[in-house]
C-alpha cells in the first residue's frame, strides 16, 4: 500500500524540522491501514517497530512517500516493512522500519488472523 502525507507548518517543531513522532504516528497509521485492508476481518494494535532512525531532515511543504509492504505474516500477527521517500530529494528513504502488529478480540486476547 502506498500513501502520501504532506507536511505542514503544525508538523514542525521549534527549529522547522518535522517531528519524529509525527512521522512515527503517520507509519503507525499507514501500515494499520495495510493490514487492516488485507485482513479486514482483523482488529490490529501495534506490538513492535523495529529500528527508529531519522535519516534526513524533513521541511515545511515536503510531500512523504510512505510504502507498507506486507513482510511476514503470523498466526496471530503480521509485520510490514515501511519506507519513507522524499522523491523530491532523490529516491533513497528518509526513513524505513518493521511495523508487527497482533489480531485480538474484544477482550484484548491474541486471535488468528486466518480463518
Amino acid at each position: 500500500m502506498e500513501t502520501h502525507r504532506l507536511v505542514l507548518p503544525g508538523d514542525l517543531n521549534h527549529y522547522g524540522f518535522l517531528f519524529g513522532g509525527r512521522l512515527l504516528a503517520w507509519i503507525d497509521e499507514a501500515s494499520w491501514i495495510a493490514a487492516s485492508l488485507d485482513f479486514p476481518h482483523c482488529q490490529f494494535v501495534t506490538v513492535a517497530m523495529a529500528t527508529v532512525e531519522f535519516r534526513h531532515s524533513v521541511r515545511d511543504g515536503t510531500i512523504l512517500k510512505i510504502t507498507c509492504l506486507r513482510e511476514h505474516e503470523g498466526i496471530t500477527s503480521v509485520s510490514y516493512s515501511v519506507e519513507v521517500i522524499d522523491e523530491k530529494a532523490g529516491p533513497h528513504a528518509i526513513f524505513s522500519t518493521r511495523v508487527t502488529f497482533v489480531s485480538v478480540d474484544d477482550a484484548g486476547c491474541k486471535r488468528p488472523i486466518r480463518g
